[in-house]
């Protein structure tokens, strides 16, 4: 296998789709009762069919169903395991500019392994579209998403210690991770939106040690979790985090450069980083030094190419902007990817379809350029 065709590829893509108005519409027949279950599948099929022939046409490596299965990027998951319930948060999620709806996830119980996860039915669905001139590409929202707004804060209802529950959480994942891979998958994405989280917390916290202390031992927890999760995994199974500043109708909810949160992101056993660097929030690339002289094999795909906006970027600066990157870790060790998928929940970002797969093309083309 030549260095361009090994996941993360040298383009590659963060997984979500905007979905068709026809699967909307259907989405919303069944919310309203007009259609069952059965009928919103044989939508979602085609939809789903359509895309990844698209995807390949297209020449990506990596495929994905474009998450049209789910309504979150994240909760629809979590839904998914033992020990974890709906409920309505009663309040949006604090996105600059946009109000969401206001479903969350909850501890019910001791978090286990579910066999029956419907990802897992999914994601045969996918492979089997994908064939052998593809991978299909699984994304799954990281453990560490059940720590975060409210939603395990009663775990010692259910545990003696706060140590058994992180050590159940990793256990469901490692669980499921070996499922997928048992299932024939070769590439998982583990999206995580709480190192930015993190990185807000731990910078406005300088001043107040007790508070920075907290956060401090969350980023502990959150390593301790993640490896956790990915302890003893198959062999074959590429493994990579898309480290996420919030994308909900084009809006975001953190910022601040990775300076924070780098020693901890170091620490982790992914192969591979998808990055967000699309505006001035994520800051500079001095931090990638810190991952790479720690993980010398691993890859970053930096996210140059925004999701937010259907404009397309200049190709000369986002050439420009690797060649930076390349000043603190080898171009050998960098990809390109859009900042985040363009629908993190069935919404979607404020751009058309046509700019979406012009964005992808134009991440194609300047990858050619630069690592062929």
């Amino acid at each position: 296998m030549t260095e361009n065709l090994r996941a993360p590829y040298r383009y590659d893509i963060v997984g979500s789709f905007l979905r068709p108005a026809k699967l909307k519409h259907a989405r919303a027949q069944l919310a309203a009762g007009e259609i069952d279950r059965a009928a919103l599948t044989k939508v979602e099929d085609e939809y789903i069919t359509d895309l990844v022939n698209k995807e390949k046409a297209l020449g990506l490596h990596a495929v994905t169903d474009g998450e049209f299965r789910r309504s979150w990027w994240h909760l629809d998951f979590l839904w998914g395991l033992k020990g974890v319930a709906k409920y309505d948060y009663q309040q949006s999620y604090k996105f600059q500019g946009a109000k969401t709806r206001t479903d969350n996830a909850e501890l019910a119980g001791k978090v286990a392994y579910n066999p029956d996860h419907p990802f897992f039915k999914a994601f045969e669905f996918t492979k089997r579209l994908a064939g052998d001139d593809a991978v299909a590409k699984q994304t799954i929202p990281s453990p560490t998403m059940l720590f975060r707004d409210n939603r395990s804060d009663n775990w010692p209802e259910f545990y003696d210690s706060r140590a058994d529950y992180l050590a159940d959480l990793a256990k469901a994942y490692r669980l499921t991770i070996k499922h997928f891979a048992d299932l024939g998958c070769k590439y998982l994405q583990i999206d995580d939106t709480t190192w930015a989280f993190l990185i807000s917390k731990l910078n406005a916290s300088k001043d107040d040690p007790a508070a920075h202390a907290k956060y401090v031992q969350l980023a502990a927890d959150a390593v301790t979790v993640i490896n956790g999760a990915l302890k003893d995994r198959p062999a074959g199974l590429t493994i990579t985090t898309h480290i996420c500043r919030g994308n909900f109708k084009s809006t975001f909810l953190f910022s601040g450069g990775y300076g924070p949160v780098a020693k901890y992101l170091a620490q982790l056993d992914y192969d591979g980083f998808f990055l967000e660097y699309d505006s001035d929030r994520a800051g500079d690339f001095s931090p990638l030094a810190t991952i790479w002289n720690q993980r010398p094999d691993v890859r970053i795909v930096l996210g140059l190419i925004t999701s937010k906006s259907g404009n397309l970027e200049d190709r000369a600066a986002i050439i420009q902007r690797i060649h930076e990157a390349a000043a603190h870790v080898p171009l050998a060790n960098l990809c390109l990817s859009p900042q985040c998928g363009f629908a993190s929940t069935e919404e979607g970002n404020i751009l058309t379809e046509d700019q979406e797969w012009q964005k992808l093309k134009l991440i194609k083309d300047v990858a050619d350029e630069v690592w062929n």
